[in-house]
């Protein structure tokens, strides 16, 4: 039999995975680095991708073309330990919940990473940059965890609930519930 906890655990690890899923299909901005002819599975095409051109396609279909060197993430959409260091930082100096742009912010962290660790694995960027990119990244999660902390202690106002990314939004509610419910209990 589960607990109440298990089950408020299995709903928000399938919640999340399902935001992660909305972010995958997302698309992003590409550059070709090397010529390819392209290829037809199951009746969808991939390529053909000529090298310099930019190309706007679905992250989830980018990612085996990055991670073979035929693709890069262009500048306009990149996530590297530069960006994730400049988030960091301005989640540090600012006390209060920092709207982002990007509602799957913490999903495109999460996700570019795999691109960091292809750049390390590839010999294209030093090992220190992944470990400042995993470093940055814990400090953008536990900074906006403490701040979402703070507010799930009161009802969210509309203002509060502009700086919250999707799955933010989620996690508050569980929270709200929770120490609602624990200090009726008390």
């Amino acid at each position: 039999m589960y607990s109440s906890l298990e089950i408020i655990e299995e709903r928000l690890s399938n919640s999340l995975s399902r935001i992660n899923f909305i972010f995958q299909n997302e698309e992003i901005i590409t550059e070709c680095i090397k010529d390819f002819k392209g290829f037809s599975l199951l009746g969808e095409s991939f390529g053909i991708f000529e090298k310099g051109k930019k190309y706007k396609l679905k992250l989830f279909s980018v990612i085996p073309f990055i991670e073979k060197g035929i693709l890069k993430v262009a500048l306009k959409d990149k996530c590297d330990n530069i960006d994730v260091q400049r988030y960091a930082i301005s989640e540090r100096d600012d006390p209060k919940l920092t709207k982002r742009t990007n509602n799957y912010f913490l999903n495109k962290i999460k996700e570019f990473k795999r691109f960091m660790e292809n750049e390390v694995d590839n010999k294209n960027k030093p090992k220190i940059d992944l470990d400042r990119y995993n470093s940055y990244t814990s400090n953008i999660i536990d900074s906006r965890l403490l701040k979402l902390l703070k507010l799930s202690m009161a009802e969210l106002s509309l203002d509060d609930e502009r700086l919250l990314t999707n799955s933010e939004k989620l996690l508050y509610g569980y929270l709200y519930y929770l120490i609602k419910t624990w200090r009726e209990f008390f």
